[in-house]
């Protein structure tokens, strides 16, 4: 077991980390546990978790004691976070031949999450109910919920080809002085990724193999964009404040900072793995870390958020900035200086503009989603067939987007035991929006905080959750089909 010592003093220092702070201050905190807490004590450290609703507003420090706290502690998060992810998962870069769809990048391939140690093979753990896996502790680490870098501060984490990109182009910087990004870059989507517009798929990508910044936007799309299209992607390229991003004394920037903006995660209307928090969830420990989502084919999407359920994606582009940027904490957002865009006048903009994102190509797909036989593999269509039938992914995943707009709950928590890990405290996840298949390939890591880093763990991951049975030829076609999408 790998164990990592937390003082109080250190927990103290954590934002929500003062008198109202998790009751667990000064307990050695586990990152991966062998033996599980048994049930009781699991329910008495989910009773421990702090009542804590609001961030703190009036801080007792300044900027200079912070920064430099801060800065002093990265290397043990980093070390923590690095000896996780090794205890998890295989990093390594082992690329496929399939490419994505803008063809400057292997989609990698392989089981990453590994086996526990008394586990022989994934076939003898399918063998077991979940009650067995729950009492010998043998749930996968790599399934479990994936604990933010730094958890109990949480907030928006770039990857490194973003930062560097942005501050290239705008001379604005989006590097945090506290943590880095923990995921290796072959493990995350195409940079910069191609662009498909639904208005105008005869052009094929647009971005022209750029990164889409408010220096160059208006030369890429003049004359293929509406004037309501273009100010819509003007303005999800305009910094606003955001909780680590912005003027106030406990931003994690060294410079002061406009903010950050809705293509900084969504870049070139895709993704690029940048991670942060569900708004959604109290206390700060209980939180789910979230993976960026692609914006591709928004306009046949029906609900948005993973836990929120927003109806419509303006309901979800307005309270993206009034309160997910700020942690889902209104009180912090007039503090540091929330963006309150009009409906009317800019939402409806932006929205527009998100629903002009489109999937790229699929060539192997009719007008239905279903294979062209003469231009698919007998893999592929064997993987179809497995899809449709024993697999049951189309239950969720219906052509011809993949997603149903629905919310399922895979009830994890009867794998496993609840416990603190990377002060993230792993209670029940409750039900959790459906994502579209289509373009799979382009957009790993994968489930909703990124915790499996290939297709092949997602096969793995529910072939064990819903007792699928699935033979090893058939997780192999499962996943050939997916690279098709």
């Amino acid at each position: 077991m790998l164990l990592i010592g937390c003082t109080a003093g250190e927990r103290a220092a954590e934002p929500g980390g003062g008198p109202e702070a998790p009751a667990a201050q000064g307990k050695v905190v586990a990152v991966e546990s062998e033996a599980p807490p048994t049930q009781p004590a699991a329910a008495s450290m989910s009773a421990e978790l702090p009542r804590q609703t609001y961030m703190p507003v009036v801080l007792p420090e300044s900027f200079e004691t912070l920064h430099q706290r801060e800065v002093a502690d990265k290397p043990r998060v980093m070390s923590r976070q690095r000896a996780l992810l090794e205890a998890r998962y295989d990093l390594r870069d082992l690329p496929s031949e399939v490419m994505m769809s803008g063809g400057r990048k292997a989609v990698q391939q392989g089981v990453r999450v590994k086996l526990p140690a008394r586990v022989n093979s994934w076939s003898a753990l399918t063998d077991l109910t979940p009650e067995q896996i729950r009492a010998q502790n043998s749930f996968p680490m790599g399934f479990r919920p994936l604990p933010h870098v730094k958890h109990l501060s949480g907030g928006q984490v770039f990857p490194t080809n973003h930062i560097e990109a942005i501050l290239k182009a705008e001379s604005r910087n989006l590097e945090r002085f506290d943590v880095e990004f923990d995921l290796p870059d072959h493990l995350t989507p195409e940079f910069p990724a191609p662009i498909f517009l639904s208005s105008r798929p005869d052009l094929g990508d647009v971005s022209r193999g750029q990164l889409l910044t408010r220096n160059n936007y208006y030369e890429l799309f003049v004359g293929i964009l509406t004037p309501v299209q273009m100010e819509g992607l003007r303005l999800l390229l305009t910094p606003f404040p955001q909780q680590q991003f912005n003027q106030t004394e406990d931003r994690r920037s060294v410079e002061q900072s406009l903010g950050v903006t809705c293509l900084d995660c969504h870049q070139n209307g895709h993704t690029n793995a940048a991670f942060h928090q569900n708004p959604d969830t109290r206390p700060q420990a209980a939180r789910f870390r979230l993976d960026t989502v692609s914006l591709r084919g928004m306009f046949n999407q029906r609900i948005h958020g993973s836990k929120r359920s927003l109806r419509s994606i303006e309901d979800f582009t307005e309270f993206e900035q009034r309160t997910a940027y700020f942690d889902g904490d209104h009180v912090i957002a007039a503090k540091k200086g929330v963006n309150l865009p009009d409906r009317a006048s800019q939402v409806v903009m932006m929205a527009q503009m998100q629903n002009m994102f489109d999937f790229p190509p699929a060539p192997k797909l009719d007008e239905f989603g279903r294979l062209i036989p003469a231009r698919a593999s007998e893999s592929e269509l064997r993987g179809e067939k497995v899809f449709y039938e024993k697999g049951r992914c189309a239950e969720c995943h219906p052509p011809p987007v993949f997603l149903d707009d629905k919310m399922h709950d895979l009830h994890l928590e009867r794998f496993y035991t609840p416990e603190t890990i990377g002060d993230q405290f792993n209670l029940a996840e409750g039900p959790i929006k459906t994502f579209t298949l289509r373009s799979i390939k382009d957009s790993p890591p994968y489930g909703h905080d990124g915790r499996l880093l290939t297709l092949e763990d997602t096969v793995e991951f529910f072939n064990l959750v819903l007792s699928l049975r699935l033979t090893e030829q058939e997780k192999t076609d499962l996943t050939a089909f997916l690279r098709c999408l």
